[in-house]
């Protein structure tokens, strides 16, 4: 396939879909070597400059990374956000990662205006407060903030969350099932804090998750969650619209 200077696409354009198409061809995984620009440039009869355009636009989609001095090379693919409620462990498992935790900051604490509206609770009513980076193949991927009404748990802090799933514990140890849950999700930008856990410039884009899940109507888990942008991305089935609707 070469660019058509007839397509109203732009030249850029077309490459990257040619490139795209290329990749997936040749069988190229993870880590693996493009052509450089100069290579690409004498093979599809484009300026560097164009070149360069397509795979400054493939870096920032996330589907290639530039490594100085050596080349540029296949990204990983990005994760698909889950939308439904699942343990990040069990999402990753599903999809083939071994999901890890490292903890932060465990305390139980009077519980903020804001955290008691969204878990039903007085105002000062005691929360176990948790704090996680989670990573998948022991790369960060995202940092979780979770509160959990005290009297609903007592003793969690006596298990260790770097090692079981928080949903896991809950269930086997508390006999808590969650079985519904409301979730709202917003481009963020990664302040310092998180940055330095995550390994991603301060101001990086990323994906901020709110989360309450519930059990037998009652809320259990008030959860704010940090998502790499870069690693993640959404996905959601379309239904056909209903008459009437």
């Amino acid at each position: 396939m070469s660019i058509d200077p007839n397509n109203p696409l732009p030249k850029y354009s077309q490459l990257r879909d040619l490139l795209l198409d290329w990749i997936t061809a040749a069988g190229l995984g993870v880590d693996d070597m493009i052509p450089s620009e100069r290579e690409l440039s004498a093979t599809y009869s484009l300026s560097r400059m164009t070149v360069r355009q397509t795979i400054d636009l493939l870096v920032a989609e996330g589907r290639l990374y530039r490594v100085p001095g050596k080349g540029t090379f296949i990204a990983r693919p990005k994760i698909e956000m889950s939308l439904v409620l699942a343990s990040f462990s069990e999402d990753m498992r599903a999809r083939g990662f071994e999901p890890g935790a490292r903890e932060l900051i465990r305390q139980v604490i009077p519980a903020s205006g804001h955290t008691a509206r969204m878990l039903d609770i007085a105002p000062g009513t005691l929360v176990h407060h948790i704090e996680r980076m989670r990573t998948a193949d022991d790369e960060p991927m995202a940092v979780e903030r979770s509160n959990i009404p005290a009297a609903m748990v007592p003793g969690l802090e006596d298990f260790d969350l770097a090692e079981r799933s928080l949903y896991e514990v809950l269930e086997n140890e508390f006999d808590i099932l969650l079985d519904s849950g409301e979730q709202t999700i917003e481009a963020g930008i990664c302040d310092s804090a998180d940055s330095r856990l995550l390994g991603l410039p301060a101001g990086s884009p990323v994906l901020v998750m709110q989360r309450r899940s519930f059990a037998k109507g009652q809320c259990v888990e008030l959860a704010l969650s940090t998502y790499r942008a870069d690693r993640y991305q959404l996905h959601s089935r379309l239904d056909p619209r209903r008459h009437g609707d």
